[in-house]
């Protein structure tokens, strides 16, 4: 199922003289999307963060947009249908690109369990500012890590379209980066993410030789 959005009417797109390039020229890094997906209690979120501490230290401007936190704000209108979903996803995609405009690594930590809407967002950037990590860990591990108890309940029918137990999750199929959060440490998660942008030339390793170990998280 897919959504399309209200057409506006009477805009023009204004482009400002300050791009992208120079605002990346001036952060020292590339402006970048770090999308994490994986079921609820996969370690999106502990990840996202992780990275970006690393990331800060090194000098890099970045932004990590939470699930809950935007549900707090932006999509506050949306529940958990598919349609929603979807719409949740499109409305993240749109601000993820703007922060990357920007010049900033964006790291996003949401479910986001359609592959259609995943791809959406990887259609509205260029080739190579959209990197998919998916974060594996199979959902019996995933539900020992349940604080809040949201599986549990989802499994005696208290919360309905629950991804994982009512509601599926579609797993990405050629993700830039797969990381397995449910076994690995947080420490080897981060370097495989901070080595794949560095591939990638979204950051310089030279700005990243001062952190040893995990302490420095």
């Amino acid at each position: 199922m897919s959504i399309k959005p209200i057409a506006s009417t009477n805009i023009v797109w204004h482009h400002a003289t300050v791009t992208r390039t120079r605002r990346e020229a001036q952060n020292g890094h590339r402006g970048a999307i770090i999308w994490f997906t994986g079921l609820s209690g996969a370690g999106k979120s502990t990840l996202a963060h992780a990275v970006e501490e690393f990331l800060h230290q090194g000098g890099c401007r970045t932004f990590v947009l939470d699930g809950d936190n935007v549900r707090h704000g932006l999509c506050s209108d949306l529940a958990f249908s598919a349609k929603d979903r979807q719409e949740n996803i499109r409305r993240i995609g749109e601000m993820a690109k703007l922060f990357m405009e920007a010049g900033i690594i964006v790291l996003t930590a949401f479910i986001s369990p359609y592959l259609a809407g995943r791809e959406r967002v990887r259609a509205m950037v260029e080739q190579g500012d959209f990197l998919e990590v998916y974060c594996d860990t199979p959902i019996e591990i995933c539900e020992t890590r349940d604080i809040k108890g949201l599986y549990k309940k989802a499994r005696d029918g208290q919360i309905a379209e629950f991804t994982g137990i009512s509601s599926p999750y579609e797993a990405p199929k050629t993700p830039e980066l797969t990381v397995n959060t449910g076994a690995a440490e947080l420490q080897i998660c981060v370097q495989q993410v901070i080595d794949e942008m560095i591939s990638r030339g979204i950051i310089n390793s030279a700005s990243f030789n001062f952190i040893q170990d995990a302490t420095d998280l």
